[in-house]
């Protein structure tokens, strides 16, 4: 399966080169020309890595890295893109989240290379992370799910739809982020989907004390211990 990236930059010209080398190269790209855009995608999808540029309009690089690390408690490999050879702005990016630094004008090859690495080093971890809101725990490695110690078995649609709720927990996940990760089209079957939330609070809740996956009326649904469902 190729690997999935996120461009985060309001250079158009650049991001431009940037997507059409790295899609010859073999990977999937999405991209956002400014920091409110990423922050919608970073909260719908899932990246193996993001390429950021610091200097944004609305928000810049480094908030991005931020929120992402610290409220939506992303996990994926981070590049800074920096037009700044700043020792001190590049200490900033690390501190807050990013992995690695390329100075523009950027080597297309170097830049390529430090992705390589960093998605080659985040992978045996991704394979192996475990997923927890509260006291359920979904092992990626094993696809074994528990809640407070118990096993749980699911199908391969609500065990999907799990996985990206904990991914994002405790965010919101659009309806139509779900569609695109099960049917591949953002108007996916609406009924379906309300089948297999059924059957995943069936599996999840309905046993146990406390309710997890609660419903964002007419966004989507999200993961966490708190009741605060809209």
């Amino acid at each position: 399966m190729p690997h999935r990236l996120l461009i985060i930059e309001d250079d158009r010209d650049l991001a431009r080169n940037l997507v059409d080398y790295l899609e010859l190269r073999g990977y999937v790209t999405d991209y956002a020309p400014d920091g409110y855009s990423a922050l919608n995608l970073l909260g719908q999808e899932s990246y193996d890595l993001i390429l950021v540029d610091l200097n944004l309009p609305g928000i810049d690089g480094i908030s991005i890295c931020k929120r992402f690390r610290s409220e939506m408690y992303g996990k994926s490999p981070i590049v800074v893109l920096t037009a700044q050879d700043d020792v001190d702005i590049k200490i900033s990016a690390l501190d807050l989240g990013a992995d690695d630094y390329v100075v523009k004008p950027v080597s297309l090859r170097e830049l390529d290379a430090r992705i390589r690495a960093l998605i080659r080093r985040a992978g045996p971890e991704s394979e192996s992370s475990v997923l927890s809101v509260g006291d359920l725990r979904f092992d990626l490695g094993t696809m074994r799910i528990e809640r407070a110690g118990q096993l749980i078995t699911l199908s391969p649609v609500p065990t999907r739809i799990l996985a990206l709720l904990m991914r994002h927990a405790p965010n919101v996940v659009l309806q139509k982020a779900i569609f695109r990760e099960i049917w591949g089209d953002e108007a996916g079957d609406k009924h379906a989907l309300l089948v297999h939330m059924h059957a995943l609070r069936n599996a999840v809740d309905k046993p146990f004390e406390r309710q997890l996956i609660h419903t964002v009326r007419g966004f989507g649904y999200r993961m966490a211990q708190d009741n605060a469902s809209v």
